[in-house]
C-alpha cells in the first residue's frame, strides 16, 4: 500500500534542496555557534584583601599563643 501526499504543495517548498535539506542560511541555527565570554579577557584579582585577611588572623593566633605560653610560665613560676 502506497500512502498519497495529502498536501501537494510539500513537493514544491522554497528553499529545500534536492533531497530534502535546507541550505546554509535559510534557517536560523538551532543553537549558538561560539562558546564562551566575547571580548578581551579581563584579569580579575582579588588584590591584597585576601592576604590582609591571612596576616589579621595569623596576628591573632600569634598573640593567643603567647598569651598562653605566658600563663603558662606565670603558673609555674
Amino acid at each position: 500500500m502506497t500512502s498519497q501526499n495529502p498536501d501537494p504543495l510539500e513537493n514544491n517548498l522554497t528553499g529545500l534542496e534536492p533531497g530534502g535539506g535546507v541550505p546554509p542560511g535559510e534557517t536560523p541555527p538551532g543553537e549558538g555557534s561560539s562558546v564562551g565570554p566575547h571580548g578581551p579577557r579581563i584579569r580579575e584579582t582579588r588584590g591584597y584583601v585576601q592576604y590582609l585577611w591571612i596576616l589579621m588572623i595569623a596576628v591573632v593566633v600569634i598573640f593567643v599563643l603567647l598569651f598562653f605560653v605566658g600563663a603558662m610560665l606565670a603558673i609555674l613560676n
